[in-house]
This record gives C-alpha cells, sequence and structure tokens, in this order.
C-alpha cells in the first residue's frame, strides 16, 4: 500500500460494526468513482476528432505512472511514518526480466484503450468481456491447468452474452468489427499479463509498485518506435491544441487515475476479499453500462440489456466458482488473491 497505517486486521478488532460498514462502504464508492470516471475520461481522450493517436495518449499515461512512482518513492523517504512505498531506483537488469511482460502489457493497454476508441462506454464491458475465456484457454494452453465442469459453463454464458451482444450492436447500426478486434486481442493479453505477472514477481521482490514502476518505463521505450512507425507524429505536429493546459492537465489527469486504480483495487480488496473485489467490480460494470447509456440518451433493445446481463452474470459466476474451488483445496489467502485478481483483471479496467 502506497499509504501508511492500514494494519487493518488488529485495529478492526476494538472496531463497531457501523465504523466497519462506513470504512468498507467509502473504499468500495472510492474504487467505483476511480475506475468508472478513468474509463470515461479515457474515452474522452481517445474519441477526440483533432487527435487521432490512441498510442500516444497510452504512452503518455504510462510517462506520468513512472513520474509518480518515483515520487512517492521521494515522498516515503520524507514522510517514512506516512508514506509506505518501496525503492524504485533504476536497474537495467530488472528491466530486462520484465521485458517479457512489459510487451505484453502495451498489447493489453493499447488494444484495451482501442477497443474503448472504437466501441464507447456503453458496449464497452462486452466488448472486453472474454478475458475470463481467454484465461481458462491459455492456463490450459501454457500452464497445463485445468478447469471444472462449472467454470466451463460460466464461460460458455459469457461467450454466449458476448456474441449477442454484437449481434444486438449489428441490428442497431452502431456495430464496430475494428472495435470488437481490438476487445478480443485486449481479452487475449489481459489473461497472458497475469500469466506473465506470475513468472516475473520474483524479480522485483514480489512488489507490485516495483513491477508497475519498471513495466511502465519498457512501455514507455517500446511506445516511442510504434509511435513513429503509426505516423502519430504529424498528428501531433498538426495538432491545434498541443499548446492548451487543459490538454495536457486531461492527459496528466488520465495518468494519475491510471496510476490510482492499482492503489484502490489493492484497497480494497485488503478492506473485503479477492471475492468481493471481483463482485464489486462486475457491478461496477453494470452502472458504468447503464450511466453510459443515459448519458449518451441511447435507446437499447431487451436483448441488448440481455448480453449485459449474460456477461455479468456469467463473470460473477465464474468468481464465486473459483472462489468456492479455491476453499476447498485450502489456497494461502496470499495465492487466491493473485488468481482470482489474474482470472478476472480490470484493466483495469
Amino acid at each position: 500500500m502506497a499509504l501508511a497505517g492500514s494494519d487493518s486486521m488488529e485495529e478492526g478488532k476494538g472496531e463497531t460494526f457501523l465504523l466497519k460498514a462506513i470504512k468498507i462502504g467509502g473504499v468500495v464508492v472510492l474504487y467505483w468513482f476511480i475506475s468508472i470516471t478513468m474509463v470515461f475520461l479515457n474515452n474522452y481522450l481517445l474519441d477526440s476528432k483533432d487527435l487521432d493517436a490512441p498510442l500516444f495518449v497510452t504512452f503518455y499515461q504510462c510517462l506520468v505512472t513512472v513520474g509518480l512512482c518515483y515520487g512517492m518513492h521521494l515522498l516515503s523517504h520524507l514522510c517514512p511514518g506516512v508514506i509506505d512505498f518501496p525503492s524504485v531506483k533504476f536497474d537495467l537488469k530488472v528491466c530486462r526480466e520484465v521485458l517479457p511482460l512489459s510487451i505484453v502489457f502495451i498489447g493489453m493497454i493499447t488494444f484495451n484503450n482501442l477497443c474503448l476508441k472504437h466501441v464507447g462506454v456503453a458496449f464497452y464491458t462486452v466488448g472486453r468481456s472474454l478475458s475470463t475465456v481467454f484465461n481458462v484457454l491459455l492456463s490450459y494452453v501454457i500452464l497445463k491447468q485445468t478447469t471444472s465442469f462449472y467454470a466451463i459453463l460460466c464461460c460458455g454464458i459469457i461467450l454466449g452474452g458476448f456474441w449477442l451482444g454484437v449481434d444486438q450492436e449489428g441490428v442497431a447500426g452502431s456495430l464496430s468489427w475494428t472495435g470488437v478486434f481490438f476487445g478480443v486481442l485486449a481479452s487475449a493479453c489481459v489473461s497472458l499479463n497475469a500469466i506473465f505477472t506470475k513468472r516475473v514477481m520474483p524479480a522485483v521482490d514480489g512488489n507490485i509498485w516495483k513491477l508497475s514502476f519498471y513495466n511502465n518505463i519498457n512501455a514507455c521505450v517500446l511506445f516511442l518506435p510504434l509511435i513513429l512507425v503509426f505516423g502519430e507524429v504529424g498528428h501531433l505536429v498538426h495538432f491545434s491544441r498541443l499548446g492548451d493546459p487543459t490538454f495536457w492537465g486531461m492527459m496528466t489527469l488520465g495518468g494519475v487515475f491510471g496510476f490510482a486504480i492499482g492503489y484502490v483495487t489493492g484497497l480494497q480488496i485488503k478492506f473485503t476479499s479477492p471475492l468481493t473485489h471481483n463482485v464489486s467490480g462486475t457491478a461496477k460494470a453494470c452502472a458504468q453500462t447503464v450511466i453510459a447509456v443515459v448519458y449518451n440518451q441511447s435507446s437499447k433493445s431487451f436483448l441488448w440489456w440481455t448480453s449485459n446481463l449474460m456477461v455479468l452474470g456469467g463473470s460473477s459466476a465464474y468468481t464465486w466458482v473459483k472462489g468456492m474451488e479455491m476453499k476447498k483445496v485450502h489456497i494461502p489467502q496470499e495465492e487466491s488473491k493473485v488468481k482470482l485478481l489474474g482470472e478476472k483483471s480490470d484493466a483495469g479496467v
């Protein structure tokens, strides 16, 4: 955790039920606010008609994350009793060890943003819904891990909801096959990201903040040639708001929210549980979809809403099934956190 002082188990013993409930409610609300705001903010930045440079937007957000990690590192030395953050001194050897994950990471965040750019916030939940399915598939192919019948059944519900959602977007005339394609790629990368994260964690002493620091440093370097190859430099040169402080403020805010989601995710898990966190994430996705439809004053069919409910219901059921399976085999709490988060990553979501 970036902020010290919530060694919660012992402190919580003397708290009343009401105080605990208020704390948990506050953390969940904070998670929802930051996560939903980040999605809408990214949609605003990526949907700009004047600037068609999604790689640059993503690069800048990674750069902000690196700066914030280093800033928190400095603050932890200045205020050791208030800020608890690991040392993040640059080490080329660690960068090389984290590089395979970083390649997957830039694919994940790039395809995620491209999906959001093309499908919008309302269809984003469905468009990016296959990460659980890919997790089951890739865990079997790469890690040789089998999955229970009930978990596969949940994946079948998610797949059904995905195809129904695609069909209904097509009926409404708002389907972007490009957005769907990027959504499928983003989902695959989310699953690969979870698998590679487990492999490289020893290189950063098992610390998620160190991993974020090195991952984003690598991403910044890898994005530079991609920005050149895809011709985004030309778009930036001719962008009329390049000197506008408001534009850079929104860009920086997007990076800050990207950094903050990592903190509030950990905070929500600490105050609840990995299972509750994933249920909260599913409910948040539902609220996010409703807000987007109301905000855009869209009219959606019954089957369109059914597709969303299938995706969200299948995801929630999968989380519950995996949670029950982990309890049966007595997987330690820390390992269960990694497994559940890996199987339903919010890119983040």
